[in-house]
């Protein structure tokens, strides 16, 4: 589990490889990743937009962005959290994921909260720095 607080937010990760939506032979690697947003804050604050920096075993980089997560943009009043699922597919059988997300206050004004690097290893597999 990977844990990261940011102006009051908790972001806590849980990867996990997922070998049936895999196929080695064809170098397709595939990850789920369980994300908890907690607020440890006093204000509300709204999840807008989301930007993940992707890394696989050879170096290569892919970028994603966009709007909210999992097709949502949850509103996390003082305390309360919210968690989803989601993959992640690579060519390697390892990589690294790194983000943040862009948060909104009541007031309009916006902040980043970041989410902690994780990696993406297959089980009983040496890891590869990246």
């Amino acid at each position: 589990m990977y844990q990261k607080v940011t102006n009051h937010i908790e972001v806590t990760v849980e990867p996990s490889f997922l070998p049936e939506h895999s196929s080695p032979e064809r170098s397709r690697y595939v990850w789920a990743y369980e994300v908890e947003i907690r607020n440890l804050g006093t204000e509300t604050v709204r999840l807008r937009n989301r930007h993940w920096t992707i890394t696989n075993a050879h170096g290569e980089v892919e970028e994603v962005r966009g709007a909210g997560v999992v097709g949502e943009q949850p509103t996390l009043e003082p305390g309360s959290s919210f968690r989803y699922t989601s993959g992640c597919p690579l060519t390697t059988p390892s990589g690294i994921m790194v983000g943040n997300y862009e948060m909104e206050r009541q007031s309009g004004e916006r902040f980043i909260v970041d989410i902690p690097a994780f990696s993406l290893d297959l089980p009983d597999h040496r890891p590869t720095v990246n």
